[in-house]
C-alpha cells in the first residue's frame, strides 16, 4: 500500500519510494526525495527530454527517485554512496521497474558520452569539483547538464565550480525552496585534472594521509578521531579489529600500529571512504608492515550489513549522525546493534561522540552497561562490553 509520504509522482512515473533503512526509524518518517528532484523532472518533462535513445548519466541520486522515474531510459547512476545505491535498488525492484542501471562507484570513472547529465548538488564543494572534473571528457557541446538543489545549501561557489570546470551557467527561479542550474560546455574550457585524493602529514600522530573528496575532516585530523587516539593506551587488546565508518582510516591504522599483530578490518558505506584508508594502510610510511591476508579486509557495507564478520575482539568506531542533510542517530543506532551481533562474548565496541548525541543511553539499552573512558567539554569516549549477561 502506498502511502502520501512514499508517493512520488512525476510526469515520467509514479512510485513509491523509501529510504534505507526501512525500520520505522526517524529516516522512515522523511520522504526519498525533495523538492529539487521533482523541480528536475518537471523540467526534462517540459523540454520534452530525454529523447528515446538518449543516455543519462546521473550523479548523487539519494534514492533513487531520479533514477527511478528515468529508468526506461539507458541510465548511468554515479555515487559515492552505497547506502543510495542499495535504496535505489530496491526502491526499483519494489517498484517493478526492470529495465538495467549501470551503478558506478565514485571510485570508478563514467564511460562514454552522454546526451544528459542530471546532478544533485551533494553536501560538499570538493565532491562536486572531482565530479565536474571527472565529468569533463564524458559531455560535448549537445550535452544537456542540469544540476538541483534545495536553496539553503545552495551556495554562489556552487555556479562557480561549474563555470570553471564546463561553461557558462544560469540558474532558475526558486521554487518549494528549490533551484536548478543549468550548464553549458564550452570547447575552450581544456580539461583539468582532479586535486583528489590529497595528500597531507599529521605531524601529532606521524601520519601520511590520501584522502579522496568526500571524506570527512580532508585537511586536519577529526576533534572526535583526535580525543580517541587521545585514550588509545587504555585500548583493550584485540585479534581481531574492526574501524566501523572508518573514513580514512586513521583509527584503525592506529590500532595496528598498537597491535601489529592483529588482524584489521576497515568498513565504510562511503566508496571513496574506504579506497582513502586502503590506501593510507599500504602507505609503507605508516606502517612498517601489513599482514597479507589484510588486503581483502577493506569493505563496502551498509554499517556490518553487507558482511559475515563474526567473533570480533573490538570494534572501533566515530559514528556520522547525518546522512546526507539529514541529520538523524539511526546509522548509529544500526552500527551499535550490528556490532553487538559481531562481537565476541567479552569483546568491546569503543564509540567517540558528541556529548550531547546521548550514545551512552543506546549503548546501556543494548550491552546493558556502557563505561566512560574519558570524557571533556564536546566529546565522550564510550566502551561496551559483550558478555554472558548481556541478552542476545
Amino acid at each position: 500500500m502506498q502511502h502520501s509520504n512514499s508517493l512520488f509522482q512525476t510526469p515520467f512515473a509514479e512510485l513509491d519510494l523509501h529510504r534505507i533503512p526501512s525500520d520505522g526509524s526517524q529516516a522512515n518518517s522523511l520522504r526519498a526525495w525533495d523538492a529539487a528532484d521533482e523541480l528536475m523532472l518537471n523540467h526534462l518533462a517540459q523540454q520534452q527530454l530525454p529523447e528515446v535513445s538518449s543516455k543519462l548519466l546521473i550523479i548523487n541520486d539519494g534514492f533513487g527517485a531520479l533514477s527511478g522515474s528515468l529508468s526506461d531510459y539507458s541510465v548511468t547512476n554515479w555515487n559515492d554512496s552505497l547506502i543510495s545505491h542499495l535504496a535505489c535498488k530496491a526502491n526499483l525492484k519494489r517498484n517493478q521497474r526492470t529495465a538495467p542501471i549501470d551503478f558506478l562507484p565514485s571510485t570508478a570513472k563514467p564511460s562514454g558520452l552522454f546526451d544528459l547529465v542530471l546532478i544533485k548538488i551533494p553536501k560538499t564543494l570538493a565532491l562536486l569539483e572531482h565530479q565536474l572534473i571527472t565529468l569533463k571528457p564524458h559531455i560535448n557541446d549537445h550535452t544537456v547538464i542540469i544540476a538541483g538543489g534545495m536553496v539553503k545549501y545552495l551556495q554562489t561557489s556552487h555556479q562557480q565550480l561549474f563555470e570553471k570546470y564546463l561553461g557558462s551557467s544560469t540558474t532558475s527561479l526558486a521554487r518549494k525552496k528549490a533551484r536548478l542550474i543549468f550548464s553549458t560546455t564550452e570547447r575552450r574550457q581544456q580539461a583539468s585534472q582532479s586535486p583528489y585524493p590529497l595528500n597531507n602529514y599529521y605531524s601529532q600522530i606521524d601520519l601520511h594521509i590520501s584522502q579522496h573528496a568526500n571524506v570527512f575532516s580532508k585537511n586536519k585530523l577529526d576533534i572526535g578521531t583526535g580525543f580517541m587516539l587521545q585514550q588509545f593506551d587504555q585500548l583493550p587488546d584485540g585479534n581481531r579489529i574492526v574501524d566501523l565508518g572508518c573514513g580514512n582510516g586513521i583509527l584503525g591504522i592506529m590500532a595496528k600500529r598498537q597491535q601489529p599483530k592483529c588482524q584489521l578490518y576497515f568498513i565504510d558505506e562511503s566508496y571513496m571512504a574506504v579506497e582513502s584508508a586502503r590506501n593510507n594502510y599500504f602507505n609503507q610510511n605508516n606502517l612498517q608492515s601489513q599482514q597479507a591476508e589484510d588486503k581483502d579486509n577493506f569493505l563496502v557495507s551498509n554499517c556490518l550489513e553487507q558482511t559475515t564478520l563474526a567473533d570480533i575482539d573490538l570494534i572501533l568506531c566515530n559514528p556520522p549522525f547525518h546522512h546526507a542533510n539529514t541529520v538523524d542517530d539511526h546509522i548509529a543506532w544500526q552500527m551499535f546493534k550490528q556490532s553487538y551481533k559481531a562481537l565476541k562474548q567479552g569483546g568491546r565496541l569503543w564509540v567517540v561522540g558528541n556529548r550531547h548525541l546521548g550514545y551512552h543511553v543506546k549503548l546501556k539499552r543494548l550491552f546493558g552497561h556502557c563505561k566512560t573512558v574519558a570524557s571533556h567539554h564536546k566529546f565522550v569516549v564510550l566502551e561496551a562490553q559483550k558478555n554472558s549477561l548481556n541478552l542476545d
